[in-house]
């Protein structure tokens, strides 16, 4: 559980600083990373991965779209044909988790490939 919210929160501050100077799919290589450095099994740490940059990229978005007052995001939902523009900041989220748990979850694929096995004597 400590793994967990250990990668969770290195997903979140290390995707929240890096998109700031970076391309969107930074998120994906920096969770490869952070899993290959603390592995955990698949379905773990596509979803710690994935919520600590959904968590990131939420924050981002809201803190971007509050400093516009809403112009930029409403406008793209209209473009999107979403209700809202709180949808165009769910999506945007949803596009960062995806991204960055495959990420994790083909780190933790790796890693599994190259585990030693245990060959009873």
């Amino acid at each position: 559980m400590m793994r967990f919210i250990l990668v969770l929160l290195l997903a979140a501050i290390t995707s929240y600083f890096a998109v700031m100077v970076m391309p969107w799919w930074i998120c994906m290589l920096l969770s490869f990373i952070i899993i290959l450095l603390l592995p955990m099994k698949g379905g773990k740490a596509f979803l710690a991965a994935a919520l600590g940059t959904a968590i990131a990229y939420a924050f981002m978005s809201i803190q971007t779209d509050m400093a516009n007052e809403h112009i930029l995001s409403s406008k793209m939902a209209m473009l999107f044909h979403l209700p809202s523009y709180i949808l165009m900041i769910v999506v945007t989220a949803l596009i960062g988790a995806i991204t960055s748990g495959l990420g994790a979850c083909m780190a933790s694929a790796l890693h599994l490939l190259f585990r030693k096995k245990n060959i009873p004597s």
